[in-house]
């Protein structure tokens, strides 16, 4: 991974945390989540415009990628109603590069070095710490485990689906531009069902976090998109996860929130992963 994709990913990587700052001060997660997936649909409209037609054979992956991104979401927001997703939200993120790496290492032929593997694993290791930030039974309930192994799978899934299917298509923003318009008109959908009203308060009363979120979102994952044509998709899985050490200064600085031990020790230990990523090369 060269130092300007490094920049590059760690930018998306705040702006992850930008639109997850975001929803985080909504109290209607249902409005919050379909806001910023509904705001997608703009930006993936512009992309189309401005980008070739992604080759005949990524079309698989598209439609995987939309299935994996929607069930994402969707279970994303259940996960609001089984545990406490502050404990459970980081062991997702930080086991999704660890995930990525073994199955890319063992299944994919990928060669990774030993200092990427320590990197990779020392940032999913740090962003897992965070789990550890406030004393709950969070991570004590079964159920809260499984949501955040299943969780970790759906992010890890997409992230293969995505880079290998950014690859095949030959154009990164038209790869993601399909999956992105596809998977908010598939979202509006499902919520014009479970949740009515949601898709019309977006449109006609929310549309500024529509925009505000869809937009951070979207260009961050495209990024991460094209990211994935450029280096080995273990590597830049694990330096966007430092998102949620983005969001964590963000809460410090911004929220006034306190700032102890864990939280530092989770900080370092990411930042350390990457900057062995550095080292590497």
């Amino acid at each position: 991974m060269s130092p300007l994709v490094m920049i590059i990913v760690l930018v998306a990587a705040l702006l992850h945390a930008s639109w997850n700052f975001l929803v985080k001060s909504t109290d209607d997660k249902h409005l919050s989540m379909s806001a910023v997936v509904l705001g997608h649909t703009p930006f993936a409209m512009a992309a189309l415009l401005f980008s070739p037609f992604p080759s005949l054979d990524s079309v698989p992956y598209i439609l995987g990628g939309t299935v994996l991104h929607v069930g994402y979401q969707l279970f994303l927001l259940a996960s609001y109603r089984i545990g406490d997703l502050s404990q459970v939200y980081p062991l997702a993120r930080g086991s999704a590069p660890l995930m990525v790496a073994a199955i890319s290492v063992t299944l994919l032929g990928v060669h990774l070095s030993w200092l990427e593997l320590t990197a990779v694993t020392t940032i999913g290791t740090g962003i897992m710490s965070l789990t550890l930030v406030r004393r709950s039974d969070g991570l004590r309930d079964s159920r809260a485990a499984s949501l955040a192994i299943i969780t970790g799978g759906f992010i890890a899934s997409y992230s293969l689906v995505d880079g290998m299917g950014a690859r095949e298509a030959g154009t990164a923003l038209g790869f993601y531009g399909w999956l992105s318009a596809m998977n908010a008109a598939i979202f509006a959908a499902i919520m014009r069902v479970v949740q009515p009203g949601t898709v019309r308060k977006v449109v006609c009363q929310n549309w500024r976090l529509a925009l505000c979120g869809g937009g951070a979102s979207f260009f961050a994952y495209a990024i991460v998109t094209w990211a994935f044509t450029m280096a080995p998709i273990p590597l830049v899985t694990a330096l966007r996860e430092t998102s949620i050490v983005f969001a964590l200064l963000l809460g410090v600085f911004v929220l006034k929130e306190r700032l102890d031990l864990l939280k530092a020790f989770a900080t370092m230990c990411t930042l350390l992963g990457v900057g062995l990523l550095r080292v590497n090369r």
